[in-house]
């Protein structure tokens, strides 16, 4: 569409061995080519202790498409506000980053991972998806319905190398969750978007964003929720209603900071989501899902376990434990806290996949 927190996450951990990462990274790829789900941390593929938690944001524009700064501007906006990666995900663009990577880029430090936003519609109704790590600019293919239109688009970002993420579905009220539980091969959803005019709650008899999440995972889909700026105005920090940056994140668990180990974290479910809220511990595995917020001044926090027959359990408070026995088809939890800041982890699947 046209249109900070200084932490990243549980302690920072050193990278694990080279040999080992690129294992892993290609037994995500295979599962996911194979459309399998990919490695989860109930069932895990290798030790995960010495990952790392790397804060990114998949969703931004520039004076490329409409934003209103320039590439570099808005590179240098995320790298002072500790970010540790970034997508430029222009309109129908795939903006040239190998420039801004010399200038921005450092190990463990900060990366550019190439994107797109790729811009389609059908009647009128806006389809937008990014392709996060592709190989080539995608053109939208277009289609004879809305899911016929969005699974061209998926496709096309699969063939570029890329992962897809489906763009803020309530904008123009243009993608509704029966498309999005028949659409096929993709893993993210966002469920947060900071431009001002995406609907993110819903309205009338269209629900909100989480609620449409929760019915994809009722469904048995394997989707993951993701919080995103959709940043397009760096220069209005007076206007309520500009798109502007740090409204919402992502914080991804990978071996290191690479594009490739990125991605492959955020399609095996392998971070979790924000607008305000930092997880300074967070685990998960079939047996239990334990967290612990970062206190920020006097801030108060609640915790909220969701699972198929929806809230079961509340936590008050910075740390939070949830055991799973008895728990139906997923668990997820949400907190939030009493600045309006909420945090999404992903979703365990009890049936052992994820």
């Amino acid at each position: 569409m046209e249109s900070d927190r200084r932490d990243a996450g549980p302690g920072m951990m050193r990278g694990m061995r080279r040999v080992a990462v690129l294992t892993i990274i290609a037994a995500f790829g295979l599962a996911l080519a194979a459309g399998i789900g990919a490695p989860s941390s109930a069932q895990p593929a290798a030790d995960r202790s010495t990952w790392r938690w790397y804060k990114g944001n998949t969703h931004t524009h520039t004076i490329e498409s409409d934003g209103d700064s320039t590439p570099e501007e808005v590179t240098r906006w995320y790298r002072e506000h500790n970010y540790q990666f970034l997508v430029l995900s222009d309109h129908n663009v795939l903006t040239a980053i190998a420039g801004l990577s010399q200038q921005f880029a450092a190990p463990e430090r900060f990366l550019l991972v190439p994107g797109e936003e790729v811009t389609d519609a059908f009647e009128k109704k806006p389809l937008h998806m990014n392709g996060l790590n592709v190989d080539r600019l995608v053109q939208p293919r277009h289609g004879t319905s809305v899911l016929d239109t969005l699974q061209h688009n998926v496709d096309a970002i699969r063939e570029a190398g890329g992962t897809p993420h489906i763009n803020h579905p309530n904008f123009g009220w243009a993608i509704g969750g029966g498309d999005l539980a028949a659409l096929e091969r993709y893993r993210l959803l966002e469920i947060f978007n900071g431009h001002p005019t995406v609907n993110n709650l819903g309205g009338g008899d269209v629900p909100g964003m989480e609620e449409v999440w929760d019915r994809l995972l009722r469904a048995g889909r394997r989707v993951y929720g993701i919080a995103v700026d959709d940043a397009h105005y760096f220069k209005r920090p007076w206007d309520p209603k500009a798109p502007k940056p740090g409204q919402g994140w992502v914080v991804v668990r990978a071996p290191r900071l690479e594009a490739a180990a990125i991605v492959a974290s955020l399609e095996a479910g392998e971070f979790y989501a924000s607008t305000g809220v930092t997880l300074e511990a967070y685990d998960a595995d079939s047996t239990a899902i334990t967290l612990r917020a970062k206190a920020d001044g006097d801030a108060r926090f609640r915790s909220t376990l969701i699972d198929a027959s929806g809230v079961v359990d509340r936590a008050d408070g910075p740390a939070a434990r949830f055991t799973l026995a008895g728990r139906r088809g997923y668990a997820r939890v949400v907190v939030t806290d009493s600045n309006g800041g909420t945090a999404w982890t992903q979703p365990v699947f009890l049936d052992g996949r994820r």
